[in-house]
């Protein structure tokens, strides 16, 4: 174990699938998925995500990625978590997979969002990603509900989250580059995934020991 590690235990967390290794960065490892991020993530004219992190400069965009996987370590609390996976497939840096949560205790819900470099969109990994974080959040953290969004122009996202077994849970009016657009919600059940769904099948997880307890906080005795 390293120093970083002993530390920081969610260095240690990883999620297997049969293609992927989803692993918490390191400032290293996230600099090498920031370099897939500068390659680019959607087409020019369209922007998929609630916050419009890609419309800035690529000069800045690095920098601000840093900065925001710095905020998400340095807000953690088990009340108040968000954690970024890196994704690999061979090896290969690929994309990024979140998963966040609040009030986790109470609600037993939590949120998923992701990216993939342009090169690895159309092959799947996106449906692999989510089924990953889903084993996680139902199957070992015993998570009650998760929750994805997309916008209503974005067919790949939306088919992600039918191919998972969500439901539609209603919809928001957002400003997009500064123009409204549908901001869909669609919501999981434990009992309609975990063992149940044909995608929760060859997926491990390792480390998770160590740190449950930044997700679930400390039992009382």
């Amino acid at each position: 174990m390293s120093d970083a590690e002993a530390w920081w235990p969610l260095f240690g967390l990883s999620v297997h699938t049969p293609r992927l290794t989803l692993t918490v960065p390191t400032d290293d490892m996230y600099a090498e998925i920031c370099d897939v991020a500068l390659g680019g993530v959607h087409a020019p004219d369209f922007m998929p995500f609630s916050e419009e992190w890609t419309d800035a400069p690529k000069a800045d965009l690095a920098r601000n990625a840093m900065q925001f996987l710095w905020s998400t370590r340095a807000g953690w609390s088990a009340d108040s978590w968000h954690l970024e996976f890196a994704v690999h497939h061979q090896g290969r840096p690929i994309g990024m997979k979140a998963i966040w949560a609040e009030n986790f205790s109470v609600t037993r819900e939590f949120w998923t969002g992701s990216w993939l470099g342009l090169p690895y969109q159309g092959q799947g990994f996106g449906k692999e990603m989510r089924a990953a974080v889903l084993h996680l959040g139902f199957t070992q953290l015993a998570a009650e509900w998760a929750v994805s969004n997309s916008y209503q122009d974005n067919p790949a996202s939306r088919a992600v989250n039918q191919a998972h077994g969500y439901q539609d849970d209603g919809f928001v009016i957002r400003s997009r580059r500064g123009k409204p657009a549908h901001w869909l919600q669609y919501r999981l059940a434990a009992g309609d995934w975990s063992g149940r769904h044909p995608l929760d099948t060859g997926i491990t997880v390792t480390g998770l020991d160590a740190c449950r307890d930044m997700f679930v906080g400390t039992p009382q005795p």
